[in-house]
Order: structure tokens, then C-alpha cells, then sequence
């Protein structure tokens, strides 16, 4: 099984990109995971680009997602929401529906009590207009600022909630593999 993560996040040390690193360390065969960490690349979108010819960045984006099995995608909250380039590499595939019927996991990590919940809501409520599968095992992280260290995620329990997540993914990809 080919699963894909990728974080909203463009910072060198963003606890996102450290959950997505995380989870793809976490995978044991059959499953392999890819962390995608080209959304800084993606150009804005502009639907007459789209419509013409999409820049090479965002094809290889797309054929990146339509090859996966399943998706996490962990995103940070700014302002109640998810950051402006996760928006971005989410409105570059709403048009070619490479995430129509995937199995996808939202994680937020967030420095705060809530764990990014308001972030996590709004890509929710973003990736069902797409449609795609959304897992109710996606995992809010909070306090995330000392549950990681040097990169990754060191916390147990929520290496553990991380784990659960990635055998959801697992059960949701094959189901979806024995409907197609």
C-alpha cells in the first residue's frame, strides 16, 4: 500500500512536517509512505492556468496523490484555519479529483490546548466538498511544542494515537481497494 502525507506547514522546524516525518517512520510493510514536502513549490492558483496547462509542479502533485492508497495531511492553525499554502495545494486538486473516494486522515498539531481544532475542522469541511473519505481517526495533537523533539514526534501516547491512525488508513485503504 502506497500511502502520501503532507504538511500545511513551510517552517524548518514545524511540528506538522515532524508529525508527516513521523508517520512515514511509523509505516511497516506492506505500507510505505511518502512525505510530499513540494506545497512551498506549488505556484498560486489560478484556474486559468489550470484550465490551459497546469505547471509541472502540480502534475507531478497530482500524480503523486492519484497513485496513493490513502492521504494524512497535517496541518497547523493560523487564525482559526489552516495556512494559506495548504489552501493552495488543496484548491490545485479540487479540479482533477485525485482525492474523490481516498481515505484521508487530518492530524493538526498545535502548540495550544485545543491541538489545532478549528484548523482541523476547516480542512474536514474542505476535503468533503472534494470527496474525499475522511477518517474519523484523524487526531488533533495538543501541546505539541514538547511532544516533539529533534524533528519528530517523541511523545508515547500520541506515537500510539499516531499508530492507530496509520492502521485506520490501512483498513480504509483496503476496503476502498476490494470497492474499486
Amino acid at each position: 500500500m502506497k500511502f502520501v502525507a503532507f504538511s500545511g506547514s513551510l517552517r524548518a522546524k514545524s511540528l506538522n512536517t515532524a508529525v508527516a516525518r513521523t508517520a512515514a517512520e511509523l509505516c511497516l510493510p506492506p505500507v510505505s509512505m511518502t512525505v510530499y514536502e513540494g506545497l512551498g513549490s506549488l505556484p498560486f492558483f489560478n484556474q486559468d492556468v489550470e484550465s490551459e496547462c497546469p505547471p509541472p509542479e502540480v502534475m507531478e502533485f497530482r500524480a503523486l496523490l492519484e497513485s496513493a492508497d490513502a492521504v494524512l495531511i497535517s496541518s497547523p492553525e493560523y487564525a482559526h484555519g489552516t495556512s494559506g499554502v495548504l489552501k493552495n495545494g488543496l484548491e490545485w486538486i479540487v479540479g482533477g479529483g485525485e482525492l474523490v473516494d481516498t481515505p484521508v486522515a487530518v492530524v493538526t498539531a498545535s502548540p495550544s490546548m485545543t491541538g489545532g481544532d478549528r484548523a482541523q475542522a476547516w480542512v474536514k469541511e474542505t476535503l468533503e466538498v472534494m470527496g474525499a473519505k475522511i477518517l474519523p481517526e484523524s487526531l488533533p495533537i495538543p501541546l505539541a511544542s514538547v511532544k516533539v523533539a529533534d524533528g519528530r514526534v517523541t511523545h508515547e501516547e500520541t506515537l500510539e494515537a499516531l499508530k492507530d491512525v496509520l492502521a485506520a488508513m490501512a483498513r480504509a485503504a483496503k476496503e476502498q481497494g476490494a470497492e474499486d
